[in-house]
């Protein structure tokens, strides 16, 4: 259904290369949804602090901050092609090394290098952006996020049936997903038309004269906020969902899977009527807000089928405000800096990755078990308020 969903909506956009870079990305996202489970547990085998667990499980989130506008820029100069190529081949290397890691040097080697190799969501992002008009830009961007949720719906069940077959075989398989995605990049995906100028070859003095367009900085400010605030929440959804109800985690898994499912439908299938009815400025406002909301319900809600209602108008806020802060700061860039701003977006998400669970642990622990949600609540509000400034010429 999602992908027929994908299908129908992608109508008025150049589907061939974008079908394409749909199925390339979800083939890479699956092998990392495959890591993801099973990184924690493979990190207490070397008996690790609590300092160097954090900065394992926040290594690939730390790098891709860096890397994001590297591999932007890098493919603004040089192709959209050439990079997701060697991205993915240094995917298809980290993967391998999380598979016969045997210390916890090699473990956090593995995310690093993973970490660098997954900045390359901003060059997809900007092949998206090469092969749309204004028009269907939201309708490309949705597509990345539908390969997203599904590759966060299919990569933990792989990793379930893989890890039966030994602690290597999740590695390889993540691996193996990779390497599908560089056979059909290098075979099936052209590189798009690009406008190409002196002003792609001026390194990062165009961020910086891209950022200092008020409306970027806007909108790079609004995505790190709700970032920050799904990450808050989602760090300590697992503990809250066992601590109160008393979950099995089987049932907490249900849940991550019924997020991942609603955000890959309402990404895949209703972007592009909620575009047409409240435009994307509009859009990103009432999003937050609907995160806000939701947020603030969850600690009131007695028993799991409330938190699974709480639970839509969240994975509809943050489904349809992440495509549409994508196209909105994909129109305010001009077109041979645009991988280059799209890097610096992606480096922002990677900051809220990165400090939104830390903060999210100390107020489950310091506030209680709410706490992430009325920290989350208030961060999404404060993201709705400076989505204000957006709807102002």
């Amino acid at each position: 259904m999602l992908f027929r969903a994908f299908l129908q909506y992608s109508r008025g956009v150049k589907r061939g290369p974008l079908a394409t870079l749909f199925i390339i990305v979800f083939i890479d996202l699956m092998g990392f949804g495959i890591v993801i489970p099973l990184l924690p547990l493979y990190g207490e085998r070397y008996h690790p602090s609590a300092l160097a667990m954090g900065f394992l499980l926040s290594a690939y989130s730390a790098m891709q901050f860096g890397a994001a506008p590297v591999l932007g820029r890098l493919s603004d100069r040089f192709g959209r092609k050439p990079v997701l190529l060697v991205s993915l081949a240094g995917s298809v290397a980290g993967y391998l090394l999380f598979a016969f890691a045997h210390s916890y040097a090699a473990l956090l080697a593995a995310r690093v290098i993973d970490g660098i190799s997954g900045g390359n969501i901003s060059t997809a992002q900007a092949y998206v952006a090469d092969v749309t008009t204004p028009e269907t830009r939201a309708k490309g961007m949705g597509m990345i996020g539908a390969a997203f949720g599904l590759g966060f719906i299919f990569g933990p069940a792989i990793a379930g049936i893989a890890i039966h077959w030994g602690a290597w075989a999740p590695g390889v398989a993540a691996a193996a997903m990779s390497g599908a995605a560089f056979v059909a990049t290098l075979i099936f995906l052209p590189e798009p038309e690009r406008i190409r100028d002196r002003a792609a070859e001026r390194g990062f003095p165009a961020l910086v004269r891209a950022l200092k367009n008020p409306r970027v900085a806007a909108i790079l400010g609004i995505f790190f906020l709700i970032t920050f605030a799904f990450s808050n929440f989602e760090a300590t959804f697992a503990q809250f969902l066992h601590d109160v109800f008393g979950a099995s985690p089987s049932r907490v898994a249900f849940f991550f899977v019924y997020v991942g499912v609603l955000i890959a439908l309402v990404q895949g299938g209703l972007i592009s009527p909620l575009t047409r009815a409240f435009g994307e400025k509009a859009l990103v406002a009432v999003g937050a807000l609907a995160v806000a909301v939701a947020l603030a319900a969850l600690p009131f809600s007695p028993v799991m089928t409330v938190v699974m209602i709480a639970l839509v108008p969240l994975t509809i806020g943050i489904g349809a405000t992440n495509p549409a802060l994508s196209s909105l700061v994909s129109k305010e860039s001009s077109p041979e800096n645009r991988g280059t701003v799209l890097g610096a977006f992606q480096s922002v998400s990677s900051l809220g990755r990165i400090l939104g669970p830390l903060c999210g642990e100390v107020a489950y622990f310091r506030l209680g078990k709410f706490g992430p949600h009325w920290t989350g609540a208030a961060v999404a509000a404060a993201a709705g308020l400076l989505s204000l400034f957006l709807t102002k010429r």
